[in-house]
């Protein structure tokens, strides 16, 4: 959906570049929040006119910017997460609870390394989806470059792709009794003022917890697509929902990869009523919030550096969406199948 011009057009290597940077500039999730409200105006504008998002009449502000190489999570969220990659291996977080380079809420100002490092991924994660979408892979190509650009620059900075383990990899009980991390056997990194695990998002680690969240906004978002047929209207709702977290208000659920399959699926059935809309997305909500968290467990908890559960969960959840298109199950027309 996103106006590509080839991997080397300069003025999009230009603009994908800016967007890096601005995102390590602002900080990573407000980047995506931003995201979110851009996306938000450009489906209501989208929606007032009739015109399809991404097509010739419609106006670009989803697909060109807040989805696009302006804004997208691609360039923007992507560059503040190198950001603090990079920065982690020149800085000690200051009132962040976990390692530095996880640190995607603190804005980096005018700092002209991290720009350029934000800036750097910002062209990676645009060259990223624009390879997914050469390929036509049954994914979300935004997300999966997310995804991959995060792993990239765990990579690029020195980092553990895993992390250290010293507790099962899927147990979080060494964070709710405050456990801090000490050496494992070969290797150094003992931290007296470290957690043993560092949780993706505390308040909402539980399974049940992830599982009951998944069905509520799943069911949401899928009403809200169904009403207003607007794939995207219910994910830039949930992304600007970040701002909130971004404020400093505490325990605010994180739900955009719950909204983003939950309405996809939603319009998967078409010939079907609202009845079964809502249970695709209750179904595929909680799917998403289930897989969130056990990615975050997986890469997040034990780890350095952030690689994003909620990419990992949309990343999942609609290649399972793309392969039902191709089963003929589904029918839809934002995911394409083999």
């Amino acid at each position: 959906m996103v106006a590509e011009a080839g991997y080397f057009a300069i003025e999009i290597l230009v603009v994908a570049f800016a967007g890096g940077a601005i995102g390590a500039a602002m900080g990573g999730m407000a980047a995506l929040g931003l995201s979110g409200l851009v996306i938000v105006v450009g489906e209501v504008a989208n929606a007032a006119t009739g015109a399809a998002t991404g097509s010739a009449g419609a106006i670009g502000l989803t697909s060109q910017i807040g989805y696009g190489p302006a804004l997208g999570p691609h360039v923007a969220f992507a560059g503040g997460v190198a950001a603090a990659a990079y920065l982690g291996r020149h800085e000690e977080p200051d009132s962040f609870p976990y390692h530095r380079a996880k640190d995607i809420f603190t804005p980096n100002g005018a700092r002209v390394d991290a720009l350029l490092a934000g800036g750097a991924f910002g062209v990676i994660g645009y060259w990223l989806a624009a390879l997914v979408r050469t390929f036509a892979l049954p994914v979300d190509p935004v997300m999966a470059s997310v995804l991959v650009s995060g792993l990239l620059a765990r990579i690029a900075f020195g980092y553990p792709l895993v992390g250290s383990i010293s507790e099962g990899l899927l147990d979080m009980s060494p964070y709710e009794r405050g456990e801090i991390r000490t050496a494992l056997e070969g290797h150094d990194e003992a931290d007296p003022t470290r957690l043993a695990v560092e949780p993706w998002v505390p308040h909402q680690q539980r399974w049940l917890q992830q599982a009951l969240l998944g069905i509520v906004v799943g069911v949401f978002g899928a009403y809200v697509t169904y009403v207003t047929q607007r794939y995207y209207l219910v994910f830039g709702l949930a992304m600007a929902t970040l701002t909130i977290t971004v404020a400093g208000v505490d325990r605010f659920p994180i739900v955009h990869h719950i909204a983003f399959p939950a309405g996809i699926a939603a319009l998967s059935m078409p010939a079907m009523g609202i009845e079964v809309a809502l249970a695709l997305g209750a179904g595929f909500g909680l799917v998403s919030a289930v897989i969130a968290e056990f990615s975050g467990r997986i890469l997040y908890a034990h780890a350095d550096t952030h690689v994003d559960p909620p990419a990992f969960a949309i990343v999942v959840t609609t290649l399972v969406i793309g392969l039902l298109t191709a089963a003929g199950i589904f029918e839809q027309g934002l995911i394409p199948a083999f």
